[in-house]
């Protein structure tokens, strides 16, 4: 049985297997072709442990074992949720070697968003942690699981002592892997959209290895890269950009720190001679401030990623002169799109674009409101379609009608503007959407929220500039009886959606404006804020 996805044209699919992008290989080869040679080289690495190759295999064959003895196959969904932790990798290749597609929910996503994934995919399994609050107790596991008949298993992980996860991954088992099918969706990817409703992107095994592989070509990753992952292993960004399964695709070594703060890395870079990483501008920013000051030594890095939203040039002519590596924007979507600056680019395109994409088969397309080409040079909305850009969200026909054209393309939100090399630059959004330091807020999700409240009449929430994060998010509120915003934040928590979520301002007013067709002026709200950063 497999997933039902959205497939990529016959005459487009033929065209990606002759170009060779398409390689018909299972996205598990990346760790299989590892073992022949560099078995014993460290695959994945934290503060207080580490794994080889052939561990990172043993131990996910031995969870997929369990995982089918307990009824697991291939063509059932998964959801997990765990934290920067080798438990990720082990679940996630245990499950990629069973057939069972996952989507993988970063550790900040809360009871709402748990319950929308699971409404949507309906999962068999269900893998988490403890250290996740929800988890600490026995009270959400029971509630999804009497909620949802879908799901008959659920292994929670102990990050203190022994879990049933730990048991199932360190006993010894014969795993009789299935046959896969390249062409089957692997995993569930989680859209950054601008509406209420999440929604996931099917990947195959076929589209995300070679962006998986091509992405490692790109950025140059070898047996000897030691990738420090700070940012949520399951983004997009740190798993495949070339992230961590680039760098298992190179031989080299992988290495978790629970949050990007320089407290918790730059240790670590000293420690085990970190070479490569990537950050969102505001982490960027924490260590270009401490740098200076730090007494660990950091001349290992030779790469630094930035991506997840805009990197300011003033920021980026910062990188090397105070942490001596060298720049590589990066502008990617979990839907598939990744453009990255080369290291032969010229120091004007690395320090002002977002790169240029992967393949040369990423067709993009820069219109106006209308679907027509913009000038050269000029900004406009960003469509796409290749080779590893994803044909429709899982279940979602509504969406899929307005976010692709008739050709294929994708309209990814973004506004920006194509050189004549390729690169892009990003210059906004066309959707709803507040990208507050790589998060992204559906802001219609938020106001749907907030409208529950019995003493809110109208809401709208828009994007305000930030020196910081790039941008914050600000509800603008029209209620019956006076409210604070402390009672506001602590309804919005009460409900269970993700702090990051949460308005960091709430400003009452009499009305909302509106535009001439009566719908909410969103434009003049964000109007208040001109001049403010």
């Amino acid at each position: 049985m497999s997933i039902e996805y959205t497939p990529w044209p016959e005459d487009l699919a033929a065209h990606y297997r002759a170009q060779g992008y398409w390689q018909d290989k299972p996205l598990t080869s990346i760790l299989y072709e590892q073992l022949a040679h560099n078995g014993q080289g460290i695959a994945v690495a934290d503060a207080n442990r580490q794994l080889s190759y052939q561990q990172l295999d043993d131990y996910s064959s031995n969870l997929a074992a369990q995982l089918a003895s307990q009824g697991l196959q291939s063509g059932d969904t998964a959801l997990v949720q765990l934290p920067n932790c080798v438990e990720f990798y082990i679940s996630y290749f245990a499950l990629l070697k069973l057939g069972v597609a996952p989507v993988c929910a970063l550790f900040n996503h809360q009871r709402t968003e748990l319950q929308s994934y699971c409404e949507i995919l309906q999962p068999k399994l269900l893998i988490v942690s403890s250290a996740q609050a929800l988890f600490a107790d026995e009270s959400f596991t029971h509630e999804l699981y009497n909620r949802f008949a879908c799901i008959s298993h659920i292994m929670v992980d102990h990050s203190k002592g022994n879990s049933e996860l730990k048991q199932a991954y360190l006993q010894t088992r014969t795993f009789n892997a299935p046959k896969l099918n390249p062409e089957d969706v692997a995993f569930f990817q989680l859209s950054g959209g601008s509406t209420g409703t999440p929604k996931l992107i099917p990947r195959t095994h076929n589209d995300y290895l070679y962006s998986v592989v091509a992405s490692r070509d790109i950025c140059q990753l070898h047996g000897d890269t030691r990738y420090l992952c700070a940012l949520p292993a399951p983004h997009n960004f740190p798993l495949s950009s070339p992230g961590a399964l680039g760098v298992f695709a190179a031989g080299g070594s992988v290495i978790l720190a629970s949050d990007p703060s320089p407290s918790h890395c730059f240790p670590l870079i000293e420690r085990f001679a970190i070479t490569h990483t990537a950050l969102v501008p505001p982490a960027l920013q924490l260590w270009l401030q401490h740098a200076q000051q730090s007494q660990h030594d950091l001349s290992s890095l030779a790469l630094i990623q930035v991506g997840g939203a805009k990197l300011s040039r003033t920021v980026a002519e910062q990188v090397r002169p105070l942490l001596g590596a060298q720049l590589q924007q990066v502008f990617g979507m979990a839907e598939g799109l990744v453009n990255y600056t080369r290291h032969d680019d010229d120091d004007e395109l690395v320090l002002t674009t977002q790169g240029r994409p992967i393949s040369p088969d990423d067709e993009i397309k820069v219109v106006d409101e209308h679907g027509q080409p913009v000038a050269p040079g000029e900004a406009g909305r960003l469509l796409t379609r290749g080779p590893y850009t994803f044909r429709g969200y899982y279940k979602s026909p509504q969406h899929n009608a307005s976010a692709f054209d008739a050709d294929g393309f994708y309209a990814s939100g973004d506004l920006v503007k194509q050189l004549s090399s390729g690169h892009l630059i990003v210059v906004g959004r066309d959707k709803d959407q507040i990208n507050r330091g790589g998060e992204k807020i559906a802001a219609e999700e938020v106001e749907n929220h907030l409208l529950g409240h019995q003493h809110i009449e109208q809401v709208a929430i828009v994007s305000m500039p930030d020196a910081t994060l790039g941008e914050k998010s600000c509800a603008f509120v029209v209620a019956a009886e006076k409210l604070t915003p402390l009672q506001l934040r602590k309804y919005l928590r009460q409900l269970g959606i993700a702090d990051f979520k949460v308005p960091d301002k709430f400003q009452f007013v009499a009305n909302l404006p509106l535009t001439a067709v009566g719908k909410v002026d969103k434009k003049a709200l964000r109007a208040t804020f001109d001049g403010q950063a």
